[in-house]
């Protein structure tokens, strides 16, 4: 892959809420040396063989249905592989995290698919306490790097790791003569009114994610109160949570809000040099993205299968091969480098509440909802 301009740096990185720091604002990483730089282009060791019995149980049923909350190449990539490895015909459908919750709420025990695959686990906790994921005590767990990689009860599995922070049009900042924001109270800045996108807190689990965030920063009102503040400033939410990433580099969002390794995907692989990457000063969170079976699903051992596969390397390092820089969760699998080349650390983030999201997160994505009242206008794309 060819590698692009040399990284900046800004300031130097978060070590979490309780240790601050400057913010970084990162752009194309240095020449990486020639060996590194090559991107390996070999097919990925297999996975843990599957047991006999569970391959037999799964091509016997034929068929697999996969609702994907990652990017459409990625959710492509690992559902044809699928096919290929074990002969069974499978269809697949690319949703937001909050499409596929609001999906199987709707379905409520008979759900028209299978399994779902990536997208941040807010709206797999919700669903986990909603009784509708079922448990699966999967073998290739064992090469989880952490036990919060993983529901308890085996709910969900995570299988990789997003960076939360700021994605900059660099170049449409200097027209305009703004410093770029080093942190979440610099995006309250009315000179930023109008430049800001996020996505939208009913449809995106990235979203939703920003929600906990400002809650678990701030306290609960004062979180809020931040949100509704930040509305101010926000000129679109999008669908999904790598909306505002797909438009930092054309200056029509100039900033936005998501997921680092999509602005990553918008530097390397569409060659948008523009934009600049920034973990904010005060501490940030993380998702992790994960995989998980349907209570009630139609194809219950292709959906075991499926979660056998999804938890190894010869799955997760299609990532990387198909524009998806997340860090991975897997103590067997190879970290894309292109996401350390550009000086995203998997560890500076603050110690995030899973518990109370999973409690608590559809609740305050309807009191922030609430609270926006009127502001909850057109703004918040549904397509």
């Amino acid at each position: 892959m060819k590698k692009l301009l040399a990284m900046i740096l800004t300031g130097a990185m978060v070590v979490s809420l309780s240790a601050c720091a400057a913010a970084p604002a990162v752009s194309a990483p240095a020449e990486a040396p020639a060996e590194a730089a090559e991107e390996d282009t070999e097919a990925a060791a297999p996975a843990e063989a599957a047991d006999d019995d569970l391959v037999a149980a799964a091509q016997a049923e034929g068929e697999l249905v996969v609702y994907g909350s990652c990017e459409e190449d990625y959710l492509a990539a690992a559902c044809e592989h699928f096919e290929e490895l074990y002969d069974i015909k499978v269809q697949y459908q690319r949703l937001s995290t909050g499409e596929v919750q609001s999906k199987i709420e709707e379905e409520n025990g008979n759900p028209s698919g299978d399994v779902w695959f990536g997208g941040t686990t807010d709206p797999y906790n919700v669903a986990t306490a909603e009784g509708l994921l079922e448990p699966y005590e999967a073998k290739n767990a064992s090469h989880l790097i952490g036990d919060m990689y993983r529901d308890k009860d085996g709910n969900w599995y995570g299988i990789y790791k997003g960076i939360l922070g700021f994605m900059v049009n660099r170049d449409e900042l200097e027209r305009m003569g703004l410093e770029a924001p080093a942190d979440w109270e610099d995006l309250l800045d009315p000179k930023y009114q109008g430049l800001i996108w996020l996505s939208n807190y009913n449809t995106a689990g990235t979203a939703k994610l920003v929600v906990n965030t400002m809650i678990q920063k701030y306290g609960h009102d004062e979180g809020i109160q931040y949100l509704v503040d930040l509305d101010k400033n926000i000129e679109v939410y999008t669908k999904s949570g790598s909306g505002p990433s797909k438009n930092v580099g054309t200056g029509e969002c100039v900033i936005g809000i998501g997921f680092l390794h999509d602005g990553i995907t918008q530097i390397e692989d569409n060659g948008y040099t523009n934009i600049d990457l920034i973990i904010p000063s005060s501490g940030t969170s993380f998702e992790i993205g994960a995989t998980a079976i349907f209570k009630g699903c139609k194809h219950p051992n292709a959906a075991k299968l499926w979660v056998e596969y999804a938890l190894s390397p010869e799955c997760v390092e299609l990532a990387a091969q198909n524009g998806s820089y997340q860090f991975l969760v897997l103590d067997n699998a190879n970290q894309p480098a292109i996401a350390t080349e550009f000086g995203l650390d998997p560890d500076n983030v603050m110690d995030y509440d899973f518990e109370d999201a999973k409690e608590n997160t559809t609740t305050y994505v309807e009191e922030v909802m609430e609270a926006l009242g009127s502001a909850a206008d057109d703004r918040f794309q549904t397509e």
